[in-house]
Parts: C-alpha cells; structure tokens; sequence
C-alpha cells in the first residue's frame, strides 16, 4: 500500500491515479488529490468558482424553508439545491467514483451519500407528494453539508499554496550572470555557462556565482544565508567562497571549483524538495472514521429496509423511508464544520498573537512535539551586532564614551557591519559625530582616520596594530572572545585608548522561552552554524544543554532525521535560508517573521513578531485546538449513535410507522443540536488559558 501525499489516505499501488515528481512517482486515492499535487492553482481556483455559486443559492434555499412561503416552492428549491449538488458538489461524486475503483471508503464518499439520500429523496417528495405524504424537504441540508465543507476544503488549500513559493525563492538566490575573466577581457555570461576551472571577478556588493577558491583579492563576505553566522567572514587567497554568498566590500577573482547542481546553494534546494515531498502527511481522523463508518451505515440502512419490508409487513414507501432516514440522520453536517470550526477559532486566537498557522496539520502535529531544535543567528539573537562592552584603558584620561566617540568617526565612512553598529550605538548614546577629514579601509584588519582636529584614530582588530601594542590589554581581549564577543581596540595618536566589545546580543524573550519549553517537558537542542565559542556562549546564557555547533544546512536535517528515527516529534525554530532544509524535514517547521522569504515559505508555522516566546504559544495552541477537534468529532457523531437505531425502526414496534411523522423533524433538531454544540465548544478556544508570559 502507498500514501496518498495530499490526504494521506492509504491508496492500493495498483491504482491507475498516479503521477511523478522530480522521478519519484506517487498514488492518489482520487482524481481531486492527484489535480491538487499536479495543478494546485487551478484546484484551487475550481473551488473557489464552486463556492461562489453554492454559498449564495445556500442562503436562498434557507429563507425559502423557513421564512418564506412561495408559489411552487418546492420546485424553485429542486432546481437551486440541484445546481449545488452536482455542480458545486461535483468533486465529491468523483472521489466516490475513484474511491469505489480503489476500493476505499473517503471522506468524499460519506457526504456524497449523505447528500445525495437527502436531495433525492427531497426531490421526489417534491415532484411526487401522493407518494410520500408525510415526507419533509431536506434542500437546506444537503447545500449547506457541500457549502460548509467546500468552504474548509478551500481554507486549507489557500494555506498549502504558499507553502509552494520555497524552492522558488531559493531558485531567486543563485546569481543570474557571472563575470568571466578571458586574458584581458571581463565577458559577462549566463549562470548556466561556468565551467570548473574558470576565473570569475566578483565585485563589492554582488553574489558570488559559484562555490569556488580565491584567486586574488581580499573581500568581507557575508555568508549567512549559509552558515547562519551574523559576523562576515573575511576571505584571502586560498579561501574556499560559497555560491550565493555576497562579497562586501573588496573585489575577487575566484576560481570555480563547483557548478550546476553540485554547488552548496543547488544542494540545499534539493534537500528542502526532498524533505518536503518525503514528509508523510498525517492521516485525517475524519477520513479514519469514515473508511469504517460509510460502509456501516449503508449496511444498517439497508438491512433495515428489507428487514421491515420482509418482516414487518410495511409496504414499499416506508421501507424506503426507513432506508432514506438512516441515510440523512447519519449525513455529516456537523462532521463537515468539526474540524473548519476549530481550526477556524485557532486561527484567529493565533494571529491576535503574532502566529499564522499555514494547515490544520500544522497544529496537529504541533500538539505532540517532544523536542524542539533551535537556530541561534536572527532565532535565538537579533541577527545583527550591537556594542556590549567599552573598556577604557586610561579611565582618567579618557572616558567610555570618549573611546566611543573616537570609533564612531573611524568609522563614518564604513560600510562593514561592526562599523555601523559602533556608529549607531554612538548616536543612541547622544554623542555628536563629524565626518573624518580622511578616511583609509584596511580590508579584514581595520579602518583608519583623521578628524577635525587633526588626530590620527584606528579602529579594528589585534592585527591593525600588532601584538606588541594590545599585549597590556591581551588579557581583556581573550575574556572578551572566550564570551563569544568580537573585540576592536581604539587608537588614538600612537596609544590604544579602549576596547570595543560587539557580540550579536540574545532577544528579550528568548530565555522566558526556553524555560517555557522546559517547564512543557520539551526536550531543547541549540544547533548553529556559529563556531563553538560563541555557541556555547549563548547556550550558556539561556541554560540550553544540548548543543551542536558549525553546523552545515545538512547538519541541522540529519540531527532532526535522527531524532524523528528515535520516535521524537522534532519541531524546527529558524529563520534562515540555512535553516530551510530543516524547517522542511521537522515534523513542525516554525520560522521567524523578519527571516529569509525561504525560511516563512518553508516553515508550516510563522511567528510574525519574532518572538521565540511565541513557538510555545504555538504548540500550547496546537494541543488545545486538537484537544477542542476529538470533542467535535466525538459530538458531530454523537446524535448519529442516538438516532440511528431510531431511524432504523426501532421505535415502530412502539409507535407504528407513524414514527416517521416526526422523525425527519427530530432528525432535524439533532442536527442543528449537533452543530451548534461543534461550534459552541470551538468558540470556547478563543477563551482557552494559554500558558502566559512570565511576569517580570
């Protein structure tokens, strides 16, 4: 038996409703499964078109029942209720038809049934009344059983689109044309035309065509969007670079050592198709229930039919009445709103907290997460670095915001990172700034500069100005980096005055996070593509014990695959293009708001105020609302237990077949008792206590 990748139902391998993806084929239990896989945009322009139709003659076909009365009534209704059952309803006879080739039962089955015993036996009540003279019209019902589910169907479907843009918007990363030096010359060609072995310029501000090795040159290269590291590393000759990557502020020619789809950024879009298209969609428990309950009560009805018939002495029309009541009494009205309800409310509660839900199956699986692995760079951390410490080495003389003041014109003319945030953290600290009279970039080691005043300032690392002038103070930069912290000494003249401190400092919430997961019996892992040092700073700070660090995208997916084999539930919090491939493996994939659009389009979970905090919301969130859907269930199916044996007869030896006089309006009044309390108990989500954040 195969897996259905849409519904996740179990499909017979000799099924002719098959298709194949990226040489991997896949079963599908019908042929609404297989147009979603194949043709997800036109499935769900199909659905949309079906409920603009059937929503509006619902709404028509309800006041003709119960507010007004009009001429030929019953026939204006055959017609509207006809429209939406076989036009709007169409999809439910199709998956009845493949399900019947498969010999299945579907959740498609259970209403085309349910609806079609309720329509039909409506029209012939209608166009014939001397046959059934006691029987009631059921046209509101089987429209709104196909307009209510359409409408969940389409809610899910909208969610599963955006999920698609992933791989797309990794595909957006690789650079489109490459600078190819010949001799002399610079020719610009496309991507797809670097060979191994050829040399490319690569200049300040662009992206790397392919993973190579430095030729020449120096350059600051920002390599997060592989490794997750915030700080840019500075590549000399030698270096190995990564395609995709972006050099800031110095221009290479690289030798291309790889290309096509073996380059690092073509190996992540294959392992997030691969992880997504692997994951095993998790069985609806709906779809469970019906596989056993469709042939249940198509065994009851007509085991009851013929049972009074033979035996009972009724005559032809209540044996079929009896055979119709079991039908619509067992018709999943409330069935069809117990899941969209919840999910609906759930929805809401989690988007008034900063938190999209992308699927139901999302919060499902939320609700049984056992371990959770996190990202550090821009997840745990603001992704970017902020001043943490200034040290003045001659506080007599100078004071902090002396040494701060001095940096900050160093580094006004400074495109690199460190020197934005030390010219910000000065402008927040009130300091006025004025541009240097000359300005001089020392690339990977330090900036230099003149001020008004004529003093020389440098600003930049233990190499910019040689062991011998920082060995007073060496003891002050190494507790620095042992705490994860990148140092700067501050020249002034001839004489280092201070020491600037910058680290890429952890969110507000992140430790009120951690201890919340603690406090749910989650099991924490910190897995980064940060070196140990600063790994293990941070897991330090925030009492994380699992740790694993430099960490490749590959890394991260086969920690999780390795989990999930040990029959952990893994739920996966990052927000890089690095962390795509595991947001995409993770049975939860959570990604942070303000990340990559790679990571928000990968993660089935999206926290929009990037708030860690808000992950536990998330799978607090998820336990309840599946907790709310088994107790939907349970009561969408609780009148048919109650009902059924009464719709089969059993009142007849009591009451006569006069029974069936108030037997369509009982069954009536349970429905309506039955989805009112679905929806009651859903509501009851938006007040549901949701462990808070911890006061401070």
């Amino acid at each position: 038996m195969a897996t259905d990748p849409v519904c996740g139902m179990q499909v017979d391998e000799g099924t002719t409703l098959t298709g194949t993806r990226d040489g991997k084929k896949y079963y599908f239990c019908s042929t609404t499964c297989k147009l979603q896989f194949e043709k997800p945009e036109r499935e769900l322009k199909s659905i949309r078109n079906s409920l603009l139709i059937s929503w509006p003659i619902t709404i028509l076909v309800i006041l003709l029942t119960y507010l007004f009365r009009v001429s030929y009534g019953s026939y204006i209704m055959l017609i509207l209720a006809g429209i939406v059952q076989f036009y709007s309803g169409r999809r439910f006879y199709a998956g009845t038809i493949d399900a019947i080739k498969n010999k299945s039962a579907n959740m498609e089955m259970l209403i085309a049934i349910g609806t079609t015993a309720a329509y039909a036996y409506s029209a012939v009540v209608a166009l014939f009344p001397y046959i059934m003279p006691s029987g009631g019209l059921y046209f509101d019902t089987s429209t709104i059983i196909i307009s209510l589910i359409l409408t969940g169907t389409y809610m899910q479907r909208l969610a599963e689109s955006q999920a698609s843009n992933a791989v797309s918007a990794l595909i957006a990363l690789q650079p489109k044309v490459a600078h190819i030096v010949k001799g002399n010359k610079i020719v610009d060609k496309s991507i797809e035309e670097i060979k191994v072995g050829d040399i490319l310029l690569v200049k300040p501000g662009e992206k790397i065509p392919t993973d190579s090795v430095v030729a020449s040159g120096t350059s600051s290269v920002d390599e997060s969007m592989i490794t997750g590291e915030s700080m840019p590393v500075t590549k000399r000759k030698g270096n190995k670079v990564t395609g995709g990557t972006i050099s800031l502020t110095g221009a290479l020619r690289v030798r291309a050592t790889k290309v096509g789809e073996d380059t690092a950024l073509a190996q992540i879009i294959k392992i997030v198709q691969e992880a997504a298209s692997s994951k095993v969609p998790v069985q609806k428990l709906a779809d469970i229930i019906s596989s056993y309950f469709v042939p249940v009560i198509i065994a009851v009805g007509v085991t009851a039919s013929a049972f009074w018939y033979i035996f009972g002495g009724v005559g032809p029309n209540i044996a079929v009445l009896v055979f119709v009541s079991v039908l619509i009494i067992a018709c999943p009205c409330a069935l069809g709103i117990a899941t969209p309800a919840a999910l609906l409310v759930a929805s809401g509660r989690a988007a008034k907290n900063g938190i999209l839900i992308k699927s139901g199956e999302s919060l499902q699986m939320a609700s049984r997460v056992s371990d959770i692995v996190l990202d550090k760079t821009g997840t745990l951390t603001k992704g970017r670095p902020e001043v943490t410490d200034i040290f003045t080495v001659f506080p007599s003389k100078h004071s902090e915001k002396d040494v701060l003041r001095f940096a900050a014109i160093a580094e006004m003319n400074s495109e690199h990172i460190l020197g934005k945030a030390i010219v910000e953290k000065a402008k927040k600290s009130g300091i006025k700034l004025e541009f240097p009279k000359k300005f001089v970039y020392k690339q990977g080691i330090g900036v230099m500069a003149i001020d008004e005043k004529g003093d020389r300032i440098s600003v930049g690392n233990r190499y910019l100005f040689g062991k011998n002038q920082v060995s007073g103070i060496e003891k002050r930069i190494i507790d620095f980096e042992t705490k994860g912290k990148t140092t700067l000494a501050v020249e002034v003249g001839k004489q280092v005055i201070g020491l600037i401190a910058l680290a890429d400092v952890v969110k507000i919430d992140s430790k009120e996070a951690i201890r919340a997961f603690e406090r749910a019996g989650k099991e924490v892992w910190l897995i980064t593509g940060d070196n140990e040092r600063v790994a293990e700073a941070v897991a330090k700070q925030l009492g994380i014990r699992h740790v694993i660090s430099s960490a490749k995208p590959k890394d991260k997916m086969k920690k999780i695959a390795e989990l999930q084999k040990n029959g952990k539930i893994v739920a996966m919090i990052g927000d890089g293009v690095n962390d795509a491939p595991a947001l995409a493996k993770a049975n939860v994939g959570i990604a942070i708001g303000a990340g990559t659009d790679v990571a928000v389009q990968t993660g089935s979970i999206i926290l929009i105020r990037n708030s860690v905090y808000d992950a536990f919301v998330a799978l607090e969130l998820g336990k309840q609302t599946m907790r709310k859907i088994k107790q939907n269930l349970f009561w969408a199916f609780g009148y048919n237990i109650v009902l059924i044996p009464i719709a089969a007869g059993a009142l007849i030896p009591f009451f006569t077949v006069s029974v069936y006089n108030f037997l369509p309006v009982l069954a009536a009044v349970a429905m309506a008792f039955s989805s009112f309390t679905v929806v009651a108990n859903s509501l009851l989500l938006a007040k549901a206590r949701i462990d808070s954040r911890p006061q401070k």
